[in-house]
């Protein structure tokens, strides 16, 4: 009997055939999962203020929340959701009524359990979820996957499907290691994942710089890889304040420190966008988390 991830993986490869025929070509959007290898390094905030920053730059974001413990987004945005991914996955919701309005145009997505749920779907249930994921990639020009934190599971399979991933860290010795801990998990397999840094909280940039080199140089040097500098980010008050009035800081305090930093990395991301043929868009990003799953299973 066939067993439920390779009956998955038989549907969305038949979906994507379907994609592929058809007349009009569905467009593709930018996927970045974003992580880390420890809770409390600001990974959520980060999402939430990069999101306001990139939407500032005429692109339309969509923010998956797919930390299955705690859901941070919607409390930094101060929004609760009414429905989440489990919606789609059992035909009670298309991926456009589940989207949740955010501000600035922004939408967020609450991911539950849903992911997790995929594995034990019926053929009928996997194939209503596949035909939605088109219309995401219809709607959002960059989808940020907000991640749970450290080296769960649920993290490392969908770090491992990313085209990209931002990996949020601190100049903690704790969250440095525990980032070098989850490199290290990702380059097995003869995986060479697109990892770019983010340092948080750092006194000022040269302290970021040195975190950076310090992980860059151990990365390549012991599994042969080079991860990329995406820059970083001071410790600010008005991060604190904001998180109190449940906004994120670059609308708080547009002309904060940390809020010009955000934009620096907003326009570094938009600079470095991924060539038509290498963008997969979600709809394959998803295949290939099935296909995590089916190894790990």
């Amino acid at each position: 009997m066939m067993d439920q991830a390779e009956k998955l993986r038989k549907i969305v490869n038949e979906q994507n055939r379907q994609l592929e025929n058809s007349v009009f070509k569905t467009r593709k959007s930018r996927v970045i999962t974003i992580t880390s290898g420890k809770g409390g390094v600001g990974k959520s905030n980060f999402t939430a203020n990069l999101a306001i920053q990139l939407q500032r730059t005429d692109r339309k974001v969509v923010i998956i929340d797919a930390d299955l413990g705690l859901a941070n987004i919607e409390v930094i945005f101060g929004i609760v959701p009414q429905f989440n991914l489990t919606d789609v996955i059992y035909g009670r919701k298309s991926i456009a009524e589940i989207m949740t309005p955010g501000p600035l145009g922004i939408n967020f997505i609450s991911g539950g359990s849903g992911i997790q749920d995929l594995i034990h779907l019926n053929s009928q249930q996997l194939s209503n979820f596949i035909s939605n994921l088109s219309l995401l990639d219809e709607y959002a020009d960059i989808i940020l996957i907000d991640t749970g934190a450290g080296l769960t599971d649920s993290v490392i399979n969908f770090s491992k499907a990313a085209d990209e991933i931002i990996l949020v860290t601190t100049p903690e010795p704790t969250s440095v290691t525990d980032a070098y801990s989850l490199i290290k998990v990702l380059c097995k397999n003869n995986l060479i994942p697109n990892i770019k840094l983010l340092v948080n909280r750092v006194e000022d940039d040269e302290e970021g710089k040195e975190i950076f080199n310090k992980l860059y140089r151990v990365s390549k040097k012991f599994l042969n890889i080079e991860i990329n500098e995406l820059g970083y980010l001071p410790y600010d008050k008005n991060l604190i304040k904001s998180v109190k009035l449940q906004e994120p800081v670059c609308i708080s305090f547009p002309n904060s420190e940390i809020s010009r930093a955000f934009r620096k990395i907003s326009y570094k991301i938009t600079e470095d966008e991924p060539q038509e043929e290498m963008n997969f868009g979600f709809t394959s990003f998803v295949k290939r988390l099935m296909h995590v799953f089916e190894r790990n299973n």
